[in-house]
């Protein structure tokens, strides 16, 4: 894939003695570096408002985060959830997929932006950690930002992995659409840490995933951190739904297992396309060759449209066909579904969100 570059880093004041802003010169010594006291719309300083979302991405903002870093993944009303904890440690994406709700949620605060007081992320998940030990953690870093596409330049796996390699109730998830993996292949995981990539047919990325790397780059991504130590997942969300769909995916999933050792991969999940109507108009707007609008979604008690049900039931059962002929005893769950549709899928819907958190938890 080719590398991201800023236009330009603006860095706060008060960032500059970061490991995170010292990653970022070394690795970008030809970008202009700005110090600006604050982001805000007075006194003439920064009001990123003004720029669109695509042109807010081209612009790097480094800033010390004001609140907690980790939280509970906010999940969906009425939707089975997987028990998940997010980290954000940085806003925004270099790339730009056309269905990317972050169009819609990142609407008013749209610049590219990473926080560079890593040390109190880590000593809150410190706290965290040592507080409940009898309590297992996925945690992962790709909810409002892709956890690799930056890495190349701010070099945050090699500040948060080893510490979390020490933890024994935690896995850390890197998910991406990226192959920045290089960063990784110098550490050791420690059978602690999951290298995850979202994952669609070549002719999906190429319509939808702009910036992203191609299906071949994330494979091979996946089989060199794979090689090194790394539990990986994958992740077949959005699945899109079009003609002749099911060879593409199909050939997808023999591509993936035929690339990977199936038996390292610590779980594998599922979700249909799901948009909001204010995020369906935004990619009208930004993206109008896009093929992804053309099937009909209806709304669902959460706010979101999805395809109807016993459409999203047929996807999902054979999707999981196709990877028990792979894998399996692989582990695989729903993102954002209804029990009604777990159980149609599945045969069973967990019955809260810490049976299924606790599935998810590792043989070790």
């Amino acid at each position: 894939m080719q590398l991201f570059e800023p236009e330009e880093v603006i860095v706060e004041r008060g960032s500059e003695a970061s490991a995170i802003y010292r990653n970022l010169r070394n690795a970008l010594p030809h970008i202009p570096f700005r110090i600006v006291d604050a982001v805000s719309t007075e006194n003439g300083r920064i009001d990123f408002s003004a720029f669109s979302f695509g042109d807010a991405k081209k612009r790097l903002f480094l800033t010390r985060h004001k609140g907690e870093f980790l939280k509970k993944c906010p999940g969906s009303d009425g939707q089975v959830c997987c028990n998940y904890f997010v980290i954000n440690f940085a806003s925004n994406c270099p790339m730009d997929c056309s269905y990317c709700y972050l169009q819609e949620y990142l609407a008013d605060n749209p610049e590219l932006k990473v926080f560079s007081n890593v040390d109190d992320l880590l000593t809150e998940a410190d706290e965290l950690l040592t507080k409940h030990r009898r309590f297992f953690f996925r945690i992962g870093t790709g909810e409002i930002t892709d956890s690799l596409a930056l890495d190349p330049y701010i070099g945050f796996a090699r500040e948060i992995v080893p510490f979390f390699a020490e933890q024994p109730n935690v896995l850390l998830e890197l998910k991406t659409k990226s192959d920045c993996v290089e960063g990784l292949l110098v550490l050791d995981p420690k059978d602690r840490v999951v290298v995850s990539w979202s994952m669609n047919p070549q002719r999906v990325i190429d319509l939808d995933e702009h910036g992203t790397a191609s299906l071949s780059e994330r494979l091979l991504a996946a089989r060199r951190c794979q090689d090194k130590g790394y539990r990986l997942a994958f992740h077949f969300d959005p699945i899109v739904e079009y003609p002749n769909w099911e060879s593409d995916y199909k050939e997808m999933l023999d591509q993936t297992f035929s690339s990977v050792d199936w038996r390292r991969i610590a779980w594998l999940s599922m979700g249909v396309l799901r948009d909001t109507p204010s995020l369906k108009r935004i990619i009208r707007d930004r993206f109008p060759r896009t093929q992804l609008l053309t099937g009909e979604q209806v709304l669902c008690p959460d706010g979101k449209l999805r395809y109807f049900q016993p459409m999203r039931v047929d996807i999902y059962r054979k999707m999981l066909r196709w990877i028990r002929r792979a894998a399996p005893t692989v582990k695989v769950y729903l993102c954002m579904e209804s029990k009604e549709v777990w159980e149609q899928v599945f045969g069973f819907a967990p019955s809260c969100e810490k049976e299924l958190g606790n599935q998810m938890a590792p043989s070790l």
